[in-house]
């Protein structure tokens, strides 16, 4: 080793400009100016007063040394938070959003550079950070907990490109909470429906052990559940009120941004066999109380309890409830409590959506269905996790998985008929098995038995974009987005593949750009956006989509994907390939 290389520990930030091509294609000027500005304003005051050393930099890139977890993370903070002040006027076109990987390890310094896994571990994360977001190893975050002033949520362990183990990523966002730092945010409030529209945020947990955190929030998200069966109800979707979890609310501001006139909050004490459950029901407007409750009782109740408190809420909103919907809501799902709180613990996992969580998940649900084989809700979420499992590639056996996510979601309807989550899993079954009638058939069911079931919206509106009905797809998607304003990016992908069936390439393209700003990672959505290019005439627009595809995923297949995608009518996909080829891209 020369004098002038050596080998030290160190924390490694790596920043990374969003769309910083799209921001140059568009304004080349002002694109330069304002990276000038946010770096002598913004950037190099931050990594100065934590002590960093920028030893890297790529135009629209920063990597940065620090000598500690703590000034690297309270650094790369106070970027993310003032780049979302210096946002907050600009146009979506013209913000310039950055994501931030951070990883501590071993380095070579070899004159003013620096090598190493360590460093090529911080650029894998920043790859996969979210746009405001910062995404920290598993080794940072044991030596920032309870350091600095932000909350990082586990995402688990993930699989990263050139990386040859796993690495647990922790991530956190500057984004208002309500929001991805994205354009997916809405320009204006969501406009309030012509019924009564309530949001039911995340139940606080109150116990003593915060690892009954999934029992709070699975109270919650069964009130959600029940409400969303109510015809002459507005509810918002679990996805949307959630984003709150863990904030300190302006329960106005809440109401103003999710489009709800009322918003309902509790929280959740769990000790031994009993249970206390606090829940408030909150005009919008103005913030007044219109019912509060607070309910002990023994656990063997809890199923008492959500019915009660979604029949107050119906009362005081002055709805009028449907025969059938008096009999569906607040009716037990399972005798077992055990089995209720394995379903719960494993439901949680499922949001998580790793390969880990996924598998852990699996076991639980499987461990319910054992206890009580008439209970329908695990027999949905082993689906679900099934159906994860083949559209993520995390088997060897795709046909296999793809099989027993079908029997589940089969099993699941026979148990509970009348609920609406099996026969939303029996769509998706049924649509990767390309039975389109049926799959549409199946969404209908799930939203007539639950008017405000957004992902039933989603899916039917997928199912029909396949099946070659892309106006009815587009209402649809439009309906999920509504109940659902902070939905997952991936429907922003479903509309956009819909108006391409229906061959608006511009609106297909402004869609996927949307979608690409707010997953970077993303390889489906650059290949179809590179589609719309091509015919377009934007082929060199087209072209970069592929190179960077391929960049984040060399293994893109375009004959694996005609094999995948569910098409119904082979014109549609043909207009995919024909897009490609007059970009003069593979097809």
């Amino acid at each position: 080793m020369s004098e002038r290389t050596q080998r030290r520990l160190a924390a490694i930030v790596s920043l990374d400009v969003v769309g910083y091509s799209r921001l140059m294609g568009t304004d080349e000027a002002g694109t330069l100016s304002a990276m000038r500005a946010h770096r002598a304003e913004l950037w190099n005051p931050a990594i100065e007063k934590f002590g960093g050393r920028v030893v890297g930099t790529a135009g629209d890139s920063l990597l940065i040394e620090f000598a500690s977890a703590v000034a690297a993370v309270e650094a790369s903070t106070a970027v993310q938070r003032g780049m979302v002040e210096r946002n907050a006027d600009l146009p979506d076109e013209r913000r310039m959003l950055v994501r931030i990987g951070i990883n501590i390890g071993e380095v070579i310094v070899d004159g003013g550079d620096i090598f190493g896994d360590g460093v090529n571990v911080a650029a894998r994360l920043q790859g996969i950070a979210e746009s405001s977001g910062i995404a920290i190893s598993g080794n940072i975050h044991e030596q920032v907990n309870g350091k600095v002033d932000v909350a990082f949520s586990d995402d688990g362990e993930q699989e990263v490109k050139n990386i040859d183990r796993p690495v647990r990523v922790w991530r956190w966002s500057a984004a208002p909470p309500a929001a991805a730092a994205n354009s997916t945010r809405p320009e204006a409030p969501a406009p309030i429906p012509d019924k009564p529209a309530i949001a039911v945020l995340p139940f606080d947990n109150m116990s003593d052990d915060p690892e009954q955190e999934y029992f709070s929030d699975g109270i919650a998200e069964d009130v959600i559940t029940d409400l969303s069966k109510i015809s002459a109800l507005f509810v918002i979707a679990r996805n949307s009120s959630f984003a709150y979890k863990g904030q300190s609310v302006d329960i106005r501001r809440c109401a103003e941004e999710l489009g709800v006139t009322h918003v309902l909050e509790g929280s959740v004490r769990r000790a031994a066999n009993r249970v206390r459950i606090t829940a408030q029901l909150i005009e919008g407007r103005s913030g007044r109380h219109l019912w509060a409750e607070r309910y002990d009782r023994d656990l063997d109740d809890i199923f008492a309890i959500q019915d009660e408190i979604t029949r107050k809420v119906v009362d005081a909103l002055k709805v009028t409830l449907k025969l059938d919907e008096q009999t569906r809501i607040g009716k037990p799902m399972t005798a077992d409590i055990e089995a209720y709180d394995i379903t719960l613990r494993a439901s949680n996992l499922l949001y998580r959506h790793t390969q880990k969580d996924v598998a852990e998940a699996v076991q639980l649900f499987e461990k319910a269905i054992a206890k009580d084989p008439t209970y329908g809700t695990p027999q949905f979420g082993l689906a679900v996790a099934h159906f994860n499992m083949y559209t993520s590639g995390w088997t060897d056996e795709p046909d296999k998985i793809l099989a027993r996510g079908h029997q589940l979601a089969t099993k699941a309807v026979e148990i509970e008929p009348t609920e609406p989550q099996g026969h939303w899993a029996l769509a998706l079954a049924e649509l990767w098995r390309r039975n389109h009638d049926q799959a549409i058939s199946e969404a209908e069911q799930a939203i007539a038995l639950a008017p405000n079931y957004a992902q039933a919206y989603a899916i039917h509106g997928y199912a029909l974009s396949y099946a070659s009905r892309s106006a009815e797809a587009i209402e649809s998607l439009e309906m999920a987005m509504r109940l659902d304003p902070q939905h997952n990016d991936i429907w922003l992908h479903f509309l956009a593949h819909a108006y391409f069936v229906q061959a608006d390439y511009q609106q297909a393209a402004t869609l996927l750009e949307r979608r690409i700003r707010r997953q970077p990672a993303t390889d489906i959505s650059r290949v179809l956006l590179a589609s719309c290019c091509g015919h377009l005439g934007r082929k060199n627009e087209a072209r970069d989509l592929w190179a960077k595809t391929l960049d984040i995923n060399p293994n893109y297949s375009i004959e694996q994907k005609a094999r995948v995608l569910p098409y119904k009518n082979p014109a549609d996909w043909q207009k995919f390939v024909d897009g490609l080829g007059k970009a003069g891209l593979p097809s």
